[in-house]
């Protein structure tokens, strides 16, 4: 199984339109997901406050800001064993 890991803000376009990106990608991967909200966490907005949206696979970073479409079914292939 695939380890995604989303930090995001509250009210963060990027990080919705990250989450509706991971949303349509997801069922094509045996992947979960766990989101963390980082604010009103100081250790959490001091390490990812400027980037986010930022997410993790299989505890690697592999994109903040933005991702497309493409770009994470790329990232998920690299994961699948076979």
């Amino acid at each position: 199984m695939i380890e995604l890991t989303l930090y995001t803000r509250e009210d963060c376009e990027l990080c919705h339109e990250m989450e509706e990106i991971i949303a349509v990608e997801m069922p094509n991967f045996d992947a979960k997901i766990t989101r963390i909200a980082i604010d009103g966490n100081p250790e959490l907005e001091a390490s990812y406050g400027t980037e986010v949206p930022v997410l993790f696979v299989n505890d690697r970073k592999a994109f903040k800001y933005r991702c497309t479409p493409k770009e994470l079914r790329i990232r998920l292939r690299r994961e699948v064993r076979p």
